[in-house]
């Protein structure tokens, strides 16, 4: 991992610290929801230093850059755009900017990055408008990414990249131990969220038009979450980007989970015609939701960040896929670089 200072990554979280911060509950939202860069971070502070990995990491900081596999960079691009400027175009955006001309100068300088020209150096861009100014200097390295809505081929692609999901911004559902989960959830259909939204998102004001007041749904516009727990199934209708659904896209750990075993996915078309969505979940077994349900639980600790991190959680999830990209036989050949 990069020692890059602190203005760099957790100075935008805690600009009067000097060790490792927490996640402060306060900022949650998009910030939090983007702070895949932190998590991993903080994945590499503790342990390890001597090369022996404990039970269950996937990653494991070594002091010796000539034996690390890989190189972390430690920028925290997601937040960085987030912190500085609320709009693209205010004048504090001037800040994200030379953050990262300042950082690349940093990675050309360095022999590690020379040698390989960024290959196996890891960077997170979660945040679909990360790194905006410079990502294209990027483009041989190892991206952690929520979706590649808004990265050319030649800049981002599942062959080189890795899809890591969005961090929980509610509390988890940790105890679902309901004797009979089934009859548990009343409704049958819950949406709480924004219905306004632009591009593919427009979906979600037909939806309403569609679904609300239908016996057995709640379809609400508001920020709030709760409802979810007392729902059967819960709508996940596309958004602003491509990751807001992922419907015939990439979805996180698809190599190693079978999403089939536990969502249903509905094309635009589907969705929209009248009555055709409830129909569907209606008709579905009370056996086939409770193996549903179950296997939901089995993989939902994949999904959960947390610091220090536990086997089978998504930062040893994210790590096990960059391994991955730098196991396979093409890696460091097949694309070009920029220079």
């Amino acid at each position: 991992m990069y020692d890059l200072p602190r203005r760099f990554h957790v100075a935008m979280m805690d600009a009067s610290g000097s060790g490792f911060p927490a996640w402060p509950p306060s900022a949650g939202g998009i910030r939090r929801q983007h702070s895949v860069e932190y998590w991993m971070m903080a994945s590499l502070q503790d342990g390890g230093g001597d090369g022996l990995v404990d039970e269950g990491r996937e990653a494991v900081r070594v002091r010796d850059p000539d034996a690390a596999e890989a190189f972390f960079v430690p920028f925290f691009s997601s937040l960085s755009f987030n912190v500085h400027g609320r709009n693209m175009t205010d004048p504090e955006t001037e800040a994200d900017r030379l953050l990262q001309v300042e950082l690349m100068e940093i990675l050309w300088k360095s022999k590690y990055w020379q040698r390989s020209a960024g290959r196996d150096h890891v960077i997170p861009m979660h945040h679909p408008n990360a790194f905006r100014f410079l990502r294209d200097m990027l483009n041989a390295s190892i991206l952690i990414v929520a979706d590649f809505g808004r990265y050319t081929e030649e800049l981002a692609s599942l062959r080189k990249d890795v899809v890591a999901p969005y961090v929980h911004v509610v509390d988890s559902f940790l105890n679902d131990e309901s004797p009979d989960p089934f009859e548990a959830r009343p409704t049958l259909l819950f949406f709480r969220g924004r219905t306004v939204r632009k591009d593919e998102g427009k979906i979600r004001a037909k939806l309403s038009k569609i679904l609300k007041g239908k016996d057995g749904v709640r379809f609400e516009d508001s920020l709030a979450t709760e409802g979810m727990r007392s729902s059967k199934f819960c709508l996940h209708p596309a958004g602003d980007t491509p990751s807001s659904c992922r419907l015939r896209i990439e979805l996180p750990f698809e190599d190693e989970i079978d999403y089939s075993e536990f969502s249903l996915f509905f094309s635009v078309e589907e969705a929209l015609r009248p009555d055709h969505l409830l129909n569907q979940l209606r008709q579905i077994p009370k056996t086939k939701w409770v193996d549903m349900w179950s296997k939901l639980k089995n993989v939902s600790h994949h999904y959960e960040f947390q610091n220090p991190p536990r086997k089978g959680d998504a930062v040893n999830m994210i790590w096990r896929q960059v391994l991955a990209v730098l196991s396979k036989e093409s890696y460091g050949k097949a694309w070009e670089v920029v220079t």
